[in-house]
């Protein structure tokens, strides 16, 4: 039986329904292919519906540049793979991350996976990203990064990257919390280039 649950209102409302099969889920998952600004994934049963709103799509977009403002200033080879879906049947998951980043090489995986959250409930995106084998998620939140790292076989939060261990993640917070983006990305590389010089 399949039963819904829609959390409390937000920026960014979640439904959940319980009780969906991977083959109810595909056949959803491919009706919702055309429908800009909804997202959905899936955990054993739990189907997740949330819509995007435009400030969450900023912020996964200012932390990002950000992000590659960074490795570029230091010379760092890095890969975006943007949002791809994960999962399948096997692992029981699906969930498109916000952002997703290769450090270093290419790779089937990403390194890095960056969630924003806009909103709480939803399905556990931890238990996705372990099933996934995905190294080190980021979580913005309430204008602040948590980093987690797998571990054997569970994420531990972290107080720094494991692939970024030079980045100071509180200037990094500092200019995504800025309200322009141009000025937060201008801005940061006008002050990892003083620190270089």
């Amino acid at each position: 039986m399949i039963q819904t649950i829609t959390t409390q209102p937000s920026l960014e409302q979640v439904s959940l329904i319980y009780g969906v099969g991977w083959e109810q889920f595909e056949g959803i998952e491919a009706a919702f292919t055309d429908v800009a600004g909804v997202r959905l994934s899936y955990l054993d049963g739990v189907m997740e519906i949330m819509p995007i709103s435009n400030e969450h799509e900023e912020l996964k977009s200012t932390i990002g540049r950000l992000l590659e403002v960074y490795l570029r200033k230091k010379g760092m080879r890095y890969y975006v793979r943007g949002g791809p879906l994960l999962g399948s049947q096997g692992d029981a998951a699906r969930r498109q991350p916000d952002e997703s980043y290769s450090i270093g090489s290419k790779k089937d995986r990403a390194d890095i996976v960056i969630e924003v959250v806009l909103t709480s409930g939803g399905v556990d995106k931890l238990e996705c990203y372990k099933r996934f084998r995905i190294p080190e998620v980021w979580f913005w939140q309430f204008g602040n990064l948590t980093l987690y790292a797998l571990r054997d076989g569970s994420y531990h939060q972290v107080f720094q990257s494991q692939f970024l261990p030079d980045l100071n993640l509180a200037q990094l917070v500092d200019f995504a919390n800025l309200p322009d983006q141009y000025d937060a990305v201008t801005d940061y590389l006008k002050a990892l280039t003083q620190e270089d010089s």
